[in-house]
């Protein structure tokens, strides 16, 4: 793969990444779609990451399906997957280890203490492997995509880091491999996510200002449908992930929620000016 990137580079080609832990989805295509805007080549990792995974977390139930996702990376033009073992990135003896010291401490890093560090350690030793120009990361991982942008400026990284925009099902469900886990019924609950923040979001724009009112709402809203258990509701500041007591610039609402035993994700701008 190196050598691969290395000959792209002295060709003059510019060369996208989307890490992916495989079981693709419309959210990841339009991640492979943006790629293809702003390179000449388009790189599509599939691994599921070990060192991610907490203690009875779902690493090994976690959905894979290699063949399905080569022909819907095949069909999107993708250039190159890159699909290592978990032995060849985490080879015997192993012992280094990417670690932030703030942005971690929020969110999800609360109930998943060693999760970011995984998920820097992964990342940074992808970028040495594929050498992309950009890397395009999805909103959806709201605190992963602050945690990736934090690494790259501090340790000088030279890759772009492009955000994309959630994708999302026809009835506003966010949209997530993990999605797949749920019952029809658990479906229906799972949309209390983003009618919760859909919620949130209009209370902000008819001036609440209050984000416990704001947050005590969602909280309310999300109880009233079967099978929930709230992770965390937390109105934050987008960049610093530091919770906010009040709306007086932009501001960013993310939230956790169990369904049933699948942990879902979502999150949306409240105020992106104020």
């Amino acid at each position: 793969m190196q050598a691969r990137s290395d000959l792209s580079r002295r060709q003059g080609r510019k060369i996208a990444f989307v890490p992916t832990m495989g079981f693709l989805h419309e959210g990841h295509l339009s991640l492979m779609k943006a790629g293809h805007k702003r390179a000449d080549e388009v790189i599509v990792s599939i691994f599921v990451n070990p060192t991610q995974f907490g203690p009875g977390e779902d690493l090994e139930a976690y959905p894979r399906d290699f063949d399905r996702d080569c022909r819907l990376c095949e069909k999107e033009g993708v250039n190159i997957i890159f699909a290592p073992d978990a032995k060849e990135l985490y080879p015997n003896g192993f012992q280094t280890y990417m670690t932030l010291e703030k942005l971690p401490h929020h969110l999800c890093g609360i109930s998943r203490p060693s999760h970011f560090r995984g998920v820097a350690t992964v990342v940074s030793k992808l970028f040495n492997i594929v050498k992309p120009h950009i890397a395009i990361f999805g909103e959806k991982d709201f605190q992963q995509l602050q945690v990736i942008r934090r690494m790259v400026k501090d340790m000088n990284f030279d890759v772009e880091i492009v955000g994309a925009p959630i994708v999302r099902e026809t009835d506003g469900l966010a949209m997530s491999s993990r999605n797949t886990y749920l019952s029809p019924e658990q479906r229906v609950s799972a949309l209390s996510l983003c009618k919760s923040l859909q919620k949130a979001k209009e209370m902000t724009a008819s001036g609440v200002t209050d984000a416990t009112k704001i947050i005590d709402a969602t909280i309310k809203l999300i109880r009233n449908y079967p099978e929930t258990a709230i992770d965390y509701v937390a109105v934050c500041d987008p960049e610093t992930l530091d919770d906010m007591k009040i709306i007086d610039k932009p501001a960013v609402m993310a939230l956790a929620v169990k369904v049933g035993k699948t942990r879902l994700i979502d999150n949306m701008m409240l105020a992106e000016r104020v």
